[in-house]
């Protein structure tokens, strides 16, 4: 680990940016997620043709994807980010929506008898039981994003893969040691970090 130690702030710059390209991806995932459920959820017919579409994505290879976008968004972290949403769509939206089609109609009508307004009964309810199905949903999506993020390096995005690329560039056996240890450890630690909280909310539930 002499490289680390001998260049500390190049190593916890391109982690930051990892970071934040991981973190902007995951957030903006999931405020489109949300509402892609609640649709084919409320319009079942809508289901076979969004989550067909998410599928066809989820196929194409994530460096193929990230060529697409870079004729419009130029060679930065947008078509990475961009990449890394659409990648994580499948994921959310599945979750979500076997884990709101799960809900017994049982329990909408008990909220509905003590008076739940349809806000209430999404707040009160439905998110509660749909948390811990949805928490593994972003834990899978946050590991799938580390990883295309890595590849983003290659197109002027930064992060942990500028150590990879610029290693085998260069013949730099410890830059690819470094951005691989480095990257093994950020998605353990964003894994057990969301696994702890999925436990929690289903342990939260079980009580």
């Amino acid at each position: 680990m002499d490289y680390v130690v001998n260049n500390p702030a190049l190593v916890i710059n391109l982690l930051r940016e990892h970071l934040q390209m991981v973190g902007i991806s995951c957030l903006l995932a999931i405020a489109l997620a949300v509402p892609f459920a609640l649709l084919i959820t409320n319009y079942p017919r809508l289901g076979t043709a969004v989550m067909g579409g998410l599928g066809v994505i989820y196929t194409i290879p994530s460096l193929a994807l990230i060529i697409l976008f870079v004729p419009w968004l130029g060679l930065s972290n947008k078509p990475v980010i961009l990449a890394m949403v659409l990648y994580c769509q499948v994921i959310l939206v599945r979750n979500l929506v076997v884990g709101l089609q799960e809900i017994a109609p049982e329990v909408h009508e008990a909220a509905q008898g003590m008076g739940m307004n349809s806000w209430q009964r999404w707040w009160w309810v439905e998110v509660p039981l749909v948390l811990p199905l949805f928490l593994a949903g972003v834990r899978l999506g946050a590991i799938v994003v580390i990883a295309v993020a890595t590849i983003g390096a290659k197109f002027g995005a930064g992060g942990l893969g500028t150590l990879l690329f610029e290693g085998i560039a260069a013949d730099r056996y410890d830059k690819i040691w470094v951005g691989v240890i480095l990257i093994i450890i950020l998605a353990l630690g964003i894994n057990t970090g969301l696994l702890l909280l999925e436990r929690k909310a289903r342990g939260n539930f079980a009580a």
